[in-house]
């Protein structure tokens, strides 16, 4: 009977391997957000867009103007999607500045800062961000390549054991 059991585990682990990615793999930065409004809105940015505090938009210090970030905050877990059309001041200690619409998303308004974790949309973002940086990637960034698996396809043999434990198709 073990052997069987065995038999299945061995059988079922092959068939549905699939590469496992890590739940931080498009995690890109770490650290503490801000927001602005009121003293900025209807001001253009850096990218000459007009800013409206009720957009969910945000600045950065060096991420290409148009990148769409999810961010989410640390400790409650709640997360927005924004788009960078700003720049942070080179010296802040900052990793971004929210609009006020995300930052109301991310319930940090009474807070004013908040602990955050920036991740990109997709995997080919992350090329894109690694080809932009070149050399000169800054090192609070993290960028590194990610290979996409390959999952082969593995058919259930056909002397395989049905639900009811019986063999089918076994030649003698």
């Amino acid at each position: 009977m073990r052997l069987w059991v065995f038999l299945l585990i061995a059988v079922f682990s092959g068939t549905f391997a699939h590469a496992k990615m890590d739940g931080d793999s498009l995690l890109i930065q770490q650290g503490v957000a801000s927001f602005y409004g009121k003293k900025f809105h209807l001001r253009k940015t850096s990218n000459g867009e007009v800013f409206h505090m009720d957009s969910l938009t945000a600045a950065h210090k060096t991420l290409p103007f148009g990148t769409v970030l999810k961010v989410t905050r640390v400790d409650s877990g709640r997360s927005v999607w924004v788009k960078i059309n700003d720049r942070l001041p080179k010296y802040s200690k900052r990793i971004i500045d929210l609009s006020r619409a995300a930052a109301t998303q991310l319930d940090m308004i009474l807070d004013g800062v908040a602990v955050v974790k920036l991740e990109v949309v997709e995997l080919e973002v992350i090329d894109t961000l690694i080809e932009y940086y070149g050399e000169e990637k800054p090192p609070s960034i993290r960028l590194r390549p990610i290979a996409t698996a390959i999952n082969f396809y593995k058919p259930i043999p056909d002397w395989f054991i049905l639900p009811d434990l019986t063999i089918i198709n076994r030649p003698l």
